[in-house]
């Protein structure tokens, strides 16, 4: 990669943890339990997937370099990572997850998938040309999707007696 797409990646990477970072705010003030998270309070846990996003791209991209383009997935990499940095008994492992736990799932998809809708939107004669077949499988997939995970839940929960 470039120096100028590794600079758009830091930048397009810092707008989301700001967006995600008034997102998560808001969501705390939301749900009135009276633990409101300030962006200020969310910055570490911010910070801390910031690099770990950086140094999975980083390995993803190094092993392109060297072993061409028969690679996983860059998120693999980033979730191994994370994985790995939160893993009891790893150095800092209890200030990682303490300071990402205060971060909420939801602020941080919220800006991930505006700038999908608008690659998507970009994309959108792309879109039509696949027609009705792309619609019909993405809802099945979806569905799928939903069905198998709330199969699996609902036998966990069983084997776990919580219902």
């Amino acid at each position: 990669m470039t120096k100028t797409e590794w600079i758009t990646y830091i930048k397009v990477l810092v707008i989301t943890a700001l967006f995600a970072s008034i997102g998560n705010w808001i969501s705390t003030i939301r749900a009135g339990t009276g633990n409101i998270v300030t962006p200020f309070a969310a910055l570490p846990g911010l910070l801390l997937l910031l690099f770990i996003t950086l140094a999975g791209l980083v390995i993803y991209n190094l092993l392109n370099k060297v072993f061409g383009k028969k690679n996983l997935p860059a998120i693999a990499y980033i979730s191994l990572i994370a994985i790995i940095m939160t893993i009891p008994g790893f150095p800092g492992a209890e200030f990682t997850a303490s300071s990402i736990n205060k971060i909420g799932l939801l602020p941080l998809c919220t800006p991930i998938l505006a700038y999908a809708g608008i690659s998507l939107g970009k994309d959108l004669d792309t879109f039509k040309k696949q027609g009705v077949a792309i619609v019909l499988v993405s809802l099945f997939a979806f569905v799928g999707t939903f069905i198998g995970s709330a199969i699996i839940a609902q036998i966990i929960l069983k084997l776990t007696g919580v219902i």
